[in-house]
């Protein structure tokens, strides 16, 4: 089951590029030489709360401006005329976002022109590094560490290129080998990159012992080479580049997403160092600009790159589908451009973050954003993909009974439902104490309330998955009865009694629940179903009336398929029409004409059927034998020929009695009319006697046994006198025929 999850999961992969880097640092608002500090009252204060809080507010002499619920105060001269005081209108939080997003990218771009404050910042404040006063100055310490930590990660590498290439070969196309061998290759990497930070610890401890600028740009270091790997580890794991047999997600163009992810991953960590560090050096003022011209360069990347693969996205959802309908293929057309709004997004909350109360609270919140989509769909995805091939396996080994399929289904779709349902669950609980003001505890009553809604709903989705599931393993798959070879062997198979019924029963399941699910949920939430239940009971039985033809036809249907009367598959007679069962529904049967016609008939319109494919059918036909024919040479001719038709393993299988002469059936002018006779499997019937016919009378024809013939002979005493009669006769003229 691959699932346009693939693509997410993807899409995802590529945002958590963003989830340190792209956000704008939380720079403390410098109050302006003028401003006035403001305290909001609900206005059920205690005056001595009031007090303390305008004398702690106010101390060095700053004015204090009070509001009750977030509106100004009338001014003074609105007091003097007798006005009535106007209050402010209050600003929505998207307004209120909005204008934070504003002064956070003016506040980061007005501190663009202080970059060029930066080097000479930095040799400052490398020049007072405790690291390196004697032997190796500070710089090369810190580039012997990094080259020790490289050297001993690609020792490593080498090492154990040889044991673990034996694994990087997938024993099949399926997804479990691809995921095995792309597994064994992300713990490859994994190692590597152990192996390398553990190194670079060791050598920072031992050459960078004290605490100073160059043992903070090593530790930064670390952590941009740390998210630099990380995002190439993800990227080998999913797209294998170079290695499509081993490739978890069969992206278009995945090698040319590979490289952008590695660009995208090694430059983002790059700016992000540097910057860092600037911070550590000269303070968070002068490197704002270099946050803010970070953040939007990753912006417009991310976005371009979303773009640019939506066609590559839409291809890869579309693809995991035999048959994409509309939604899905609505998905795939906005995925592309769902996925580079929400870099844009994260990248405004990231500005707006540094002007906002509790500013870094809103940046975190972001970051595990990009994190829970990341992790959401690739959890999704290997959960449900890893069932899939289980079951697929068990499949082509038979071992998939159709309830252990129907049960693997549901267990699937629960797995993927509840990976997915905790994803929504973390992002709720992310956002809605900022967007909403959602306190902790009025999120928790709300998500008790919802809860069970949500386990409603998830528990009738798993039923009517499983149900779906079960019917579909049992249904016989509908194909048309199709012209073809008379001679061929037809397909004795005949559907179960279970099969023929499932179909009938699978909508009235299926539909039964889903109402009961709509209605329990529609309880849970607070609304009397009873006048809908009545409502509905008044126009069902306002229907019934109306449709007496239709009840007649579902009633007559139920008794037909509860006595077993027929099965699809199997020929019938109606009385007026015959043919094979194609479809049963609800109210009518289809049936095929041998030439063609599809007949549909109403259960209510059958009074009598006849089937004449059940169990077994005896066929029984005629020879006509010459008088002078030894009935007894006959009779063993054709017992030969029916122990013959039993032991070939053509048609043996198919024969219940052999084929025998049960005796003479008449004796006519002209012939002796000899009766045959053998039982069989009833859809075979009419082939079997093809072959019967052709057998005897080859048989008899080899046995000497002669046919009877239409001709007449002409006896007469004499022989003069015959040809006395034959030259009497004159010869014919043109006037007067031949005698006949």
């Amino acid at each position: 089951m691959r699932s346009w999850l693939r693509a997410m999961a993807f899409c995802g992969a590529a945002l958590l590029a963003g989830a340190a880097p792209g956000q704008t640092p939380a720079v403390p608002q410098q109050p302006k030489a003028d401003s006035s500090p403001v305290l909001t009252l609900r206005g059920d204060e205690s005056p001595e709360t009031v007090r303390k809080l305008v004398d702690a507010l106010s101390a060095g002499g700053r004015k204090v401006e009070i509001r009750v619920g977030g509106a100004a105060p009338p001014t003074a001269s609105g007091q003097a005329s007798g006005a009535a005081p106007q209050p402010a209108e209050a600003e929505t939080p998207v307004e209120a976002f909005w204008d934070h997003f504003v002064d956070g990218l003016s506040h980061g771009l007005r501190a663009v022109p202080r970059l060029a404050e930066l080097p000479d910042a930095w040799r400052g404040a490398w020049a007072q590094n405790r690291n390196g006063t004697a032997g190796f100055t500070a710089l090369w310490r810190l580039i012997l560490c990094a080259a020790v930590a490289l050297a001993a990660a690609a020792l490593f590498r080498f090492a154990s290129a040889g044991w673990f290439a034996r694994r990087l070969r997938p024993a099949g196309s399926e997804f479990t080998p691809r995921l095995i061998a792309s597994s064994w290759g992300m713990l490859q990497d994994l190692l590597t990159l152990g192996c390398g930070l553990a190194v670079l610890h060791a050598a920072r401890t031992l050459w960078l012992p004290q605490l100073d600028l160059a043992a903070t740009t090593l530790r930064v270091i670390a952590n941009g080479a740390t998210i630099a790997a990380g995002h190439l580890i993800l990227g080998r794991f999913l797209l294998a580049p170079g290695a499509p047999e081993r490739r978890v997600m069969p992206l278009p163009r995945a090698d040319r997403h590979f490289k952008l992810l590695a660009f995208y991953g090694i430059a983002s960590p790059f700016l992000l160092t540097v910057t860092v560090s600037g911070q550590y050096a000269v303070g968070p003022a002068p490197v704002t600009g270099l946050f803010t011209l970070v953040g939007i360069a990753q912006m417009v990347f991310k976005a371009w790159w979303f773009i640019d693969a939506r066609t590559d996205l839409a291809v890869l959802i579309l693809g995991s589908a035999h048959e994409p309908g509309p939604g899905r293929r609505v998905i795939a057309a906005v995925t592309g451009w769902l996925y580079a709004a929400l870099a844009v997004a994260i990248w405004m909350v990231g500005n707006a973050a540094a002007m906002m109360e509790g500013g870094g609270r809103w940046a975190e919140a972001a970051a595990l954003t990009q994190f829970i989509i990341v992790l959401a769909p690739i959890l999704a995805v290997g959960i449900t993909s890893l069932m899939a091939c289980r079951q697929a396996h068990a499949a082509a080994m038979g071992e998939a009974a159709p309830l252990s399929l129907a049960i693997g289904h549901a267990l699937r779709a629960a797995a993927g439902g509840a990976v997915w349902a905790g994803g929504f669950y973390l992002l709720a609980r992310l956002w809605a104490g900022f967007l909403f003001g959602v306190s902790s505890e009025q999120f928790a009553m709300l998500m008790r309330q919802a809860g069970g809604v949500a386990v409603l709903a998830f528990g009738g989705w798993v039923t009517i998955v499983f149900l779906r599931s079960f019917f579909d393993a049992y249904t016989p798959r509908p194909a048309a009865s199709m012209p073809g070879d008379e001679d061929a062997v037809a397909d004795d198979h005949t559907p179960s009694r279970l099969a023929t019924v499932l179909p009938v029963l699978r909508g009235v399941v299926l539909g039964a629940a889903i109402g009961l699910t709509v209605l329990v949920l529609l309880s849970r939430l607070g609304v009397d179903i009873g006048p809908l239940l009545a409502g509905f009971g008044i126009l069902g039985l306002a229907f019934s009336f109306g449709s007496q033809a239709l009840v007649r036809d579902i009633v007559s249907g139920f008794f037909f398929m509860l006595e077993d009367a027929f099965r699809v598959g199997e020929y019938v007679d109606t009385g007026r029409l015959k043919g094979t069962v194609e479809k049963i529904s609800l109210r009518s049967m289809q049936l095929r004409h041998q030439s063609g016609q599809v007949h549909t008939v109403p259960f209510g319109q059958v009074q009598s059927l006849t089937n004449a494919s059940r169990d077994w059918a005896t066929v029984k036909f005629n020879v006509r034998l010459d008088h002078s024919a030894d009935i007894e040479k006959a009779r063993k001719t054709i017992k030969k020929i029916g122990l013959a038709l039993l032991e070939d393993p053509e048609f043996g299988p198919h024969f219940i009695a052999p084929l025998k002469m049960q005796g003479v059936a008449d004796i006519t002018d002209s012939a002796i009319v000899i009766r045959l006779k053998f039982t069989g499997k009833p859809n075979q019937a009419s082939m079997l006697q093809r072959e019967a016919l052709k057998r005897v009378y080859r048989g008899l024809v080899e046995a000497q046994v002669p046919f009877a013939s239409n001709a007449v002979t002409v006896k007469e005493g004499s022989g003069k006198g015959a040809a006395a009669a034959i030259a009497a006769v004159p010869p014919p003229t043109p006037l007067v025929p031949a005698a006949e």
